[in-house]
C-alpha cells in the first residue's frame, strides 16, 4: 500500500490536497504543527476510515522534524511515493526591522526542513525506481522582492533545488516538480502581514493550485503555474531589465507597515 505525504496539511493549500486526495481515496500521512486541527480533518473526510490517513503532528520549525517523520513512516510501514510539501510561512516588512527569531524560524521551515524531508524518502524511492515530489514555491521565487525579501529567496530556494533534482532523479523513476502559484486565498497574508486585496494580482482558490499540481506531476512538468497569469508574469521577466522586474515585484506585494497593525 503506497501512501502521500502531505505537509502543512492542515490549512491553506495542504488542507485543499488532502481534501482532493480524500476524493481519489488516495492513503496519505498529514503532517503539521496542530493535531487537533488534523484530527478534525481526518474525522470529516475519513469517517469509515477509507482512505487510511495517519496523523504526525510535527513542527516543521524543529530542526530534528524530517527524521521524526520519516522514522514515524518507518517504524509503521508506511511506504511513500508521493511527497507534497506545502508547509512554508512569510513575513513582509522592512529587512532591518525583521525578527531574528522569524527570520530563522522561515528559513528552517521553508528550505531546510523540506529538503531534509526529501533527503530523508529519497533513497527508499531510489530503490523502488517510483517516487513523486510536489513541491509548492511561488511566483516570488524569480525574482527578489523588497519587503518581502526573504520569503521570496525561501522560495527561490525551492524552484533551484526542484529543477537540480528534477534533473538528477529523472532517470531514476522519480518525478520533481516546482508549483509556482501568485496570491492564493489562504491565512497566509495575515501573518505575513500582506494586503491582497490592494494588489493589482487577483486572488486564486487554493484548489486552482492543487488541480494544476496534479496535472503537472502526471506531465512531470518542471515548473507548474496554476494560472496563465502566473506564468505570464514570470516570462515577460525575460524581456525586462531586472531593475524594472525588482521595482513591478514591489509594487504588486504591498504589505502592512508597523503602523497599521
Amino acid at each position: 500500500m503506497s501512501y502521500t505525504l502531505i505537509t502543512g496539511a492542515s490549512t491553506g493549500i495542504g488542507k485543499e490536497f488532502v481534501r482532493e486526495f480524500a476524493r481519489r481515496n488516495s492513503d496519505m500521512i498529514l503532517v503539521a504543527r496542530s493535531q487537533s486541527k488534523l484530527q478534525e480533518l481526518t474525522a470529516e473526510l475519513s469517517p469509515s476510515g477509507v482512505p487510511d490517513i495517519y496523523i504526525c503532528a510535527e513542527d516543521l520549525a524543529d530542526p530534528q522534524s524530517p527524521r521524526k517523520i520519516y522514522d514515524f513512516c518507518r517504524e509503521r510501514e508506511l511506504r511513500v511515493e508521493l511527497i507534497v510539501n506545502c508547509a512554508g510561512f512569510g513575513f513582509a516588512g522592512e529587512y532591518g526591522t525583521m525578527p531574528i527569531e522569524e527570520l530563522q524560524e522561515m528559513i528552517q521551515v521553508n528550505n531546510c526542513s523540506l529538503a531534509g524531508i526529501i533527503r530523508h524518502f529519497v533513497p527508499d524511492m531510489i530503490e523502488r525506481k517510483k517516487g513523486e515530489i510536489i513541491n509548492v514555491s511561488s511566483i516570488s521565487g524569480f525574482q527578489g522582492v523588497a519587503c518581502l525579501a526573504l520569503y521570496a529567496a525561501t522560495k527561490s530556494f525551492i524552484i533551484t533545488l526542484s529543477e537540480a533534482l528534477h534533473e538528477e532523479l529523472k532517470d531514476k523513476g522519480i518525478k520533481v516538480i516546482a508549483v509556482c502559484p501568485g496570491y492564493i486565498e489562504t491565512g497566509f497574508h495575515t501573518r505575513a502581514r500582506q494586503y491582497p486585496e490592494h494588489s493589482l494580482l487577483p486572488v486564486s482558490n487554493p484548489s486552482v493550485v492543487v488541480k494544476a499540481s496534479i496535472k503537472g506531476l502526471l506531465k512531470n512538468k518542471l515548473h507548474v503555474f496554476p494560472t496563465f497569469l502566473d506564468f505570464l508574469l514570470v516570462f515577460l521577466q525575460r524581456f525586462l531589465p531586472r531593475a524594472a522586474v525588482l521595482k513591478t515585484a514591489a509594487f504588486l506585494a504591498p504589505f502592512k507597515s508597523q503602523g497599521d497593525m
